[in-house]
């Protein structure tokens, strides 16, 4: 049909071919999801950029090698979700922070109209804070799962890994955040941080406190 917008793996399939501006718009097409999954993994704009960046000129480079035995947009994301998890296991053994970039802590926190912004940067905080004690396969899973919305089947083939070994990582994770961020469903069900109407209780006992985000919506900062 005439108009009609080329399907993914036609433009992979173009910028392979030689196309200047194929992968450029594919890259555009998808850029807003797959600054959320790096943004809300690295919970630091600037290094979820870098890290953007570096994917990007990755998938840039392997298209020829693109076999299409998953769609491009997840590709994409898998290659996107391992640059970031070089990432953590790079810095894992250097000191964490004790602060956190306001565009970082307004990327993991849910807008919720009317909540008091002391309160819901605290509980930011609170939630990066206990994110980043997880392993970093443990914490992909949750932020792909439970923070921005993905189902299990998406999140695994994104990550390369069985729908079980999805359901093992964040149930583990799950079990090692609770602890930390329980408190945090008993603020949100009676203090400035409870849902507005219309919008989801808090999880139950099987689900932590961090908040669930569209996965359009994006933390800020820059982006390559």
């Amino acid at each position: 049909m005439a108009g009609e917008e080329p399907a993914d793996a036609e433009l992979l399939q173009r910028h392979v071919s030689g196309d200047t501006n194929a992968f450029g718009a594919l890259f555009t097409r998808h850029r807003e999801r797959l600054w959320a999954v790096a943004v809300r993994t690295l919970g630091d704009p600037d290094e979820a950029a870098d890290a953007l960046q570096d994917a990007m000129v990755s998938a840039f480079r392997q298209a020829a090698g693109f076999r299409g035995d998953a769609a491009v947009t997840t590709w994409l994301h898998r290659i996107v979700v391992n640059a970031c998890l070089d990432r953590l296991r790079r810095r894992a053994s250097r000191p964490t922070s004790a602060g956190l970039d306001e565009q970082a802590m307004d990327a993991l926190a849910a807008h919720r109209p009317g909540a008091d912004e002391a309160a819901t940067a605290e509980v930011s905080l609170e939630v990066q804070a206990a994110l980043r004690a997880l392993p970093p396969d443990q914490r992909a899973a949750l932020v792909l799962v439970d923070m921005l919305g993905y189902g299990v089947a998406d999140a695994a083939a994104v990550l390369g890994i069985s729908v079980g070994t999805v359901k093992s990582r964040c149930a583990r994770g799950r079990a090692r955040l609770l602890p930390q961020l329980a408190h945090l469903r008993e603020t949100r069900a009676s203090g400035p941080l409870s849902p507005a109407p219309g919008n989801p209780a808090p999880h139950d006992g099987n689900r932590t406190a961090t908040a669930r985000v569209s996965p359009g919506e994006r933390g800020g900062g820059r982006v390559p």
